[in-house]
């Protein structure tokens, strides 16, 4: 009787804990999705890198195919500070130590960084000097452009 109660129990226990984990988990599935950046505030910058990780730490990076198009003064969030002097438009250049690492971080999970060429050129920006961690498959011909493309691919659009 007690070895009975004892299995009883033990299931009881099994069948709770499992019960309890499927709503504690929710299934996000794959996801693709573009997020925007066209502002030159820092604070908000910063807020959405923290939304961009909380995403991937939702839904794992392995379930998430994740770009960030940067356009206009969105550039300025891997703009170098000393870049301010000679490119055009910017009030900020907001690639410091700390939002550094952030991308570097995000970048190690798989995020990519898309980079408006209209940009480049009208704001008088040196991608090989003037912008943080730069490589030329980053550059898309128009943001706007590439965020419609994206759209079409079936990525969800989010404007943190």
């Amino acid at each position: 009787m007690k070895t009975l109660m004892t299995l009883l129990m033990a299931g009881l226990i099994g069948l709770a804990t499992w019960g309890g984990a499927a709503v504690a988990s929710p299934a996000y599935g794959k996801q693709k999705v573009v997020y925007h950046i066209n502002y030159d505030n820092p604070k908000q910058q910063t807020g959405a890198l923290r939304n961009i990780q909380n995403h991937i730490n939702a839904v794992g990076k392995e379930n998430l195919e994740l770009r960030v198009v940067m356009h206009g003064n969105g550039l300025s969030t891997i703009l170098l500070p000393e870049a301010l002097a000679h490119t055009k438009g910017f009030k900020n250049a907001n690639a410091d130590p700390q939002r550094q690492a952030a991308i570097d971080n995000l970048k190690i999970q798989g995020v990519k960084f898309n980079i408006c060429a209209n940009t480049i050129t009208g704001r008088k920006v040196n991608p090989e000097t003037d912008l943080y961690d730069f490589v030329q498959a980053d550059i898309v011909p128009s943001g706007v452009a590439e965020l419609a493309h994206l759209q079409a691919q079936g990525f969800t659009y989010i404007k943190p």
